[in-house]
């Protein structure tokens, strides 16, 4: 059992090297009002002076005692206590012999025989950090002090808590004090020692207030009453050490430390301990042998065993969680570089390779929040491009006046007899031409993820490009130039694959006949039902003319405008009587033909509404065979002037641009604080495996 505490003291060394908060070690922190006791309390349990005293703030910085009992015969143990040789190389080659000695981590393996001087050693390294006026620091200072005199404990003395400024203290000073005892007091493995003095009331202990924060059921709290010889006369602490004022489950012990005064005239601890017995047996006769110095240190001690036995389970497992951590994050941040070219080049490779898998679909990380890669690609080829085609209609900003429009101007002076195919095709190019933004677009959008895949990389692949800031940006800029240089060209694919459709309006492609002759055949069907629903008497050209002559006149011949005028309404023929005179050369008024106003909204004839179908349908059906061939040659083109051919000179591009033994040792510069979180991270995991090493040590034996 009793070599558990130096187990522990030996893991506080380990990890004091790596100044690690991350390990929670059992320990003991004393915590108490300013000037209540607590250094003399520890002073007492050491035996020897050993802390700064005074009035005031004297505690500064947390001071981490850990006390070893040595066997002053057995030199072998103290050899192995003293961190293998320190015993031979410092004690005996320097001649010093004493049973006590002391050694501070800060200066490693100096050994410090007198206690005088490692007081001044705590006051110089207070100083050193705090400065010298009243402020407080929490990074602490350890001492171990090696005696025969001593039980195994590990003791943190904590600066005192105080309430209003003094010197240079912050204003804040009250706030500073109590985090910095709560950082040590939270510690589940921690027990609290909380001193406060018996000449004031218990009920207004501020140290056992702040461990009852921490520890509401006083399951780690160890109540100590100093200056039990100060009390007022006629009072006594009686029912308090009886644990009848507050209740401490761990018990609650009595000690009387020395004066001021007795400090000043030199008293010794050994005298000040058998004066406090006399002091107990005289006053407190029944509570003698449950009380003093020497009764705190042997509670302490089987205290701090006991919750050690209870702690160190846990602790084994979290070193080995933790080691295993640092493990992976030190893997992730790679070895220092060695061969700088062969590095390079690695890395240069496994991007490509990256990316080219992330295209092909069979990249190490699949992404799961969203497509990427060769999947969006995919998606936007046949998805975005594929329905933005289909919702282009064949005949969309096309009216019907406009194909009639077309068809008149396509035949000339003449008017024609058949519908002319120069209005077709001027039409059908006119919608193709529709084609080509959404084409285009669909490059911008492959072109845009392309350049997405590189993030996609540097993120999840090839982490270890976020060692060499410069190198990633390298990289980056590369394949950002050849997805810059291959944009134009693929567009201007694109560009041409709409181009050919406008270079030739096939009308002999056999969908396109088809759709013809099914087209045909129904026109004609629908003639002969026309017809059949014509009245027999009416002879055909009447019967168009008829049609013609109740609308404006459509075919736009006088008769039928002046036959309109004068079957019309009495204002209308008055209308047509003033144009004709307008227009009459027997008044003298030369003829403005442009006058005469061209019909807009109308009824079509007959046969402008069967050109006009005929036309249409005809566009649909040229209309849907281009658009398939788009939506089929758009993307083959993309695949094959963009992303294959990045895909393929990616490599080639990346090693030409990049491996010059000129730009190695820039390109290989590590982000500064990835070298120093690489060696903390060694550290830590050097720290880590020794401690598990110690733990390891233990016998189970030991634990029960």
């Amino acid at each position: 059992m009793e070599a558990l505490i130096p187990v522990i003291n030996k893991l506080q060394d380990v990890f004091n090297t790596v100044g690690a908060d991350i390990i929670q070690l059992p320990q003991i922190a004393v915590v108490g009002t300013q000037s209540s006791g607590k250094s003399s309390v520890l002073e007492s349990l050491v035996g020897r002076d050993v802390l700064p005293r005074g009035t005031g703030i004297v505690t500064r910085r947390p001071l981490i005692l850990q006390l070893v009992n040595v066997d002053p015969e057995d030199r072998r143990k103290t050899g192995e206590e003293n961190e293998s040789n320190a015993w031979k190389n410092g004690r005996l080659s320097k001649g010093i012999d004493g049973e006590e000695w002391g050694k501070f981590l800060h200066t490693k393996n100096k050994i410090y025989p007198d206690f005088d001087e490692i007081r001044q050693e705590i006051e110089t390294e207070t100083e050193r950090i705090s400065g010298n006026n009243k402020g407080i620091s929490d990074e602490p200072i350890h001492l171990k002090v090696f005696s025969p005199h001593v039980v195994n404990l590990t003791l943190v003395d904590l600066p005192g808590i105080t309430k209003v400024p003094v010197g240079d203290q912050p204003k804040d000073i009250e706030l500073q004090i109590r985090e910095l005892i709560l950082k040590y007091i939270s510690n589940p493995n921690c027990i609290i020692l909380a001193v406060t003095a018996a000449n004031t009331d218990m009920a207004t202990s501020e140290a056992l207030k702040v461990a009852r924060e921490v520890d509401p059921d006083g399951r780690r709290t160890l109540a100590v009453v100093t200056k039990l010889d100060l009390m007022d006369a006629g009072t006594d602490a009686m029912d308090v050490l009886m644990g009848r004022v507050i209740p401490v489950k761990l018990g609650l012990i009595g000690v009387v430390n020395r004066s001021q005064l007795d400090i000043n005239n030199k008293k010794s601890v050994a005298d000040a301990i058998r004066d406090e017995h006399a002091f107990l047996q005289k006053k407190y006769p029944s509570l003698a042998n449950r009380n003093g110095t020497k009764y705190l240190a042997r509670t302490l001690n089987r205290l701090l065993m006991h919750h050690i036995r209870d702690c160190l389970p846990e602790l084994k497992t979290r070193i080995n969680v933790l080691a295993a951590q640092y493990q992976s994050l030190l893997g992730s941040y790679g070895e220092p570089v060695e061969d700088q070219s062969s590095t390079l080049l690695q890395l240069i490779t496994k991007f490509a390779t990256e990316y080219c898998n992330t295209i092909e679909g069979t990249a190490k990380y699949i992404e799961t929040a969203e497509l990427c890669g060769g999947a969006r690609i995919c998606y936007i080829f046949h998805e975005t491009f594929g329905r933005t085609l289909e919702s282009v209609d064949p005949l969309g900003g096309l009216t019907t006046i406009d194909v009639l429009t077309a068809i008149r101007n396509a035949t000339g002076p003449r008017p024609a007899l058949f519908v002319p195919e120069v209005s077709f095709e001027l039409l059908v190019k006119r919608q193709v031409k529709r084609l080509e933004e959404p084409s285009l677009r669909c490059v911008e959008l492959v072109h845009e993820e392309m350049q997405r895949i590189i993030q996609h990389c540097s993120n999840y692949s090839t982490q270890e490009l976020l060692r060499f800031p410069k190198l990633h940006d390298a990289i980056v800029e590369v394949v950002t130039s050849l997805l810059r240089k291959r944009l134009p060209v693929t567009n201007e694919m694109v560009h041409n694959l709409v181009a050919i459709e406008l270079a030739y309006i096939n009308t002999k492609h056999p969908d396109f006949a088809d759709a013809c002759g099914l087209m045909n055949n129904n026109i004609e069907e629908q003639r002969r039902n026309r017809m059949r629903e014509l009245p027999t008497a009416v002879p055909r050209d009447k019967a168009g003319g008829g049609a013609q002559g109740d609308q404006d006149g459509g075919t736009g011949n006088w008769r039928g405008m002046l036959k309109k005028g004068e079957d019309g309404l009495p204002d209308e023929r008055a209308k047509a009587q003033a144009l004709m005179a307008a227009h009459s050369p027997q008044k003298g008024y030369a003829v403005n033909l442009l006058d005469v106003p061209v019909p807009v909204a109308r009824k079509l004839s007959a046969r402008e509404q069967r050109d006009c179908e005929v036309i249409e349908r005809l566009i649909k059906s040229y209309f849907l065979i281009v658009r398939k061939n788009i939506q089929d040659s758009v993307p083959k083109a993309v695949m094959h002037f963009l992303v294959n051919h990045v895909k393929d000179s990616l490599q080639s591009e990346l090693v030409g641009q990049l491996y010059k033994s000129g730009l190695l040792d820039d390109l290989l510069t590590e982000s500064e604080d990835m070298a120093q979180r690489r060696n903390e991270a060694a550290d830590m995991l050097k720290a880590l495996q020794k401690a598990s090493q110690v733990i390891a040590e233990i016998r189970e034996t030991h634990l029960w």
